[in-house]
């Protein structure tokens, strides 16, 4: 049984977790480090989340069609991306076995990482304030 049941529930929980993390004043800066545009795709179901992250720039979270051009693309099961979130998935381990395909430079995938472990408690409190109980056994 997936998790979501179609990419607006998909864009209530992932998506709102970009849009907080964003706006957060410690935690927002620190992700526009990255300096690039990142686009998370997912499927079952199918639903699309980019962020822009550009340090001189203001923050941007679109969910489902965009114009920005993502430089660094994310592509995974939507289960697998909530998991992740949870801080269920080893993001070396999801990579390695192919669970979650990149593409793009690199350097910026890996500016990401050091910064995952950051939101995972944070998804849990969303889910849990949000009354979302059904996904935290992820």
């Amino acid at each position: 049984m997936p998790y979501f049941k179609d990419e607006q529930d998909v864009y209530a929980c992932l998506g709102q977790l970009f849009v907080d993390l964003l706006a957060d004043a410690e935690l927002g800066p620190k992700f526009k480090e990255a300096n690039t545009v990142v686009q998370y795709q997912c499927t079952d179901p199918t639903s699309q989340i980019t962020l822009k992250l550009i340090e001189a720039e203001d923050a941007e979270v679109d969910l489902g069609a965009t114009e920005l051009e993502p430089e660094v693309v994310m592509t995974m099961d939507a289960d697998l991306a909530h998991r992740f979130w949870l801080g269920k998935v080893s993001p070396m381990m999801a990579l390695a076995r192919g669970q979650i395909k990149t593409s793009g430079p690199v350097a910026k995938v890996l500016n990401l990482v050091p910064l995952v472990k950051l939101v995972f408690p944070r998804y849990q409190a969303q889910l849990e304030a949000a009354g979302r109980s059904d996904l935290l056994d992820g």
